[in-house]
């Protein structure tokens, strides 16, 4: 099958990085972050100010995250479309909020994200406990367009809010032995009362290989549409991978764990036919159950009509990793035909 992909918007092959060279220590600590950081930076953006000055992250009187300076990122742009935040606030999957596309905003008051803390462990020179606001402090917060592209056919695309992976993976400093990362939601059923069910063994696991992680495009993600993130899209913290599935994208992450061993993600565990590992965009591989080949991009949905709406969207072709062509270099023979 020949799966057309669009010029590339974002670094080119060449100026990634090579993944071998990030799995010796010694050369990720004198090259890797500030390679990152180089390939991540960019310029003026579309729909914030944009600003140099270091983001400073706080709470307010009632306790609400307060994003500070945020800094579009214009190497993130797309010719795309940006859906309405009405769509992609209304439309979506949280499992842990329930199953059905209205659970999450229906549900989303329970969640309580302050205090909010993320530990950060395994095989680390720097593991740590933190609380969130300083967990986000020494970064850089950007604004990036990302397509997002779910593994049921449809497809949006959204201004998130966040920083590169790579840059927290810079302070941790993985040891040489560290291949993978896991990352766990909370588990509270009072709070996430999809918990309650047994569609999933909770809590939430997802990963990502280390040089995955370590890829430009990866971004751990406070924000979205130029505010903090909403309940029911993963407050307050969660990973954007734009590349794959969006279930890769795991919400409301405590727990980032550094290991030798590949860990088993949630939905993997529950069905690996039909959700392996590595689950990329790829239109030539189809879900068991349904084509890949074709997506329905949401724009915006009618307040009420939320899967009416959705079903009502123009297909368009999918593109391979989901037109972010520069991430093939991560699976240089591999068969993505069999581990898509």
């Amino acid at each position: 099958m020949l799966i057309r992909s669009p010029k590339p918007l974002h670094p080119r092959e060449s100026e990634v990085t090579d993944h071998d060279a990030w799995l010796s220590r010694r050369l990720f600590l004198k090259k890797g972050v500030a390679g990152a950081l180089a390939a991540s930076t960019g310029g003026a953006g579309v729909l914030l100010a944009g600003c140099e000055t270091t983001a400073v992250t706080a709470r307010n009187s009632d306790g609400k995250l307060e994003l500070g300076i945020v800094k579009p990122n214009k190497s993130y742009l797309l010719p795309d479309t940006i859906t309405e935040k009405a769509a992609a606030t209304t439309y979506n999957n949280f499992y842990e909020m329930g199953v059905l596309k209205s659970d999450p905003r229906e549900n989303a008051h329970l969640l309580k994200t302050a205090p909010w803390s993320v530990r950060v462990h395994g095989m680390v020179d720097k593991p740590a406990d933190y609380q969130l606001e300083d967990f986000i402090a020494p970064h850089q917060l950007e604004e990036r367009i990302y397509r997002l592209r779910c593994v049921e056919a449809w497809s949006m695309v959204i201004p998130w809010v966040g920083f590169p992976m790579a840059d927290l993976i810079g302070r941790a400093q993985p040891t040489s032995k560290a291949r993978f990362v896991k990352f766990t939601t909370l588990l509270d059923p009072s709070m996430l009362p999809g918990q309650r069910t047994p569609v999933l063994d909770w809590p939430y696991v997802e990963a990502l290989e280390l040089k995955e992680a370590l890829h430009p495009l990866t971004l751990l993600t406070v924000g979205m549409y130029g505010e903090v993130l909403p309940n029911q899209n993963g407050a307050p913290l969660r990973l954007v991978v734009p590349w794959k599935y969006g279930y890769k994208s795991i919400k409301s992450i405590v727990d980032i764990e550094f290991t030798d061993h590949r860990p088993v993600p949630s939905w993997t565990r529950a069905a690996p036919n039909e959700y392996p590992f590595y689950s990329n965009v790829n239109p030539s591989v189809n879900h068991p159950r349904w084509s890949q080949a074709r997506e329905r991009r949401i724009t915006n949905i009618p307040r009420g009509l939320d899967a009416i709406g959705a079903l009502l969207e123009p297909k368009i072709e999918t593109l391979m990793f989901n037109g972010y062509p520069e991430v093939a270099e991560l699976y240089r023979g591999m068969d993505m035909t069999r581990l898509f």
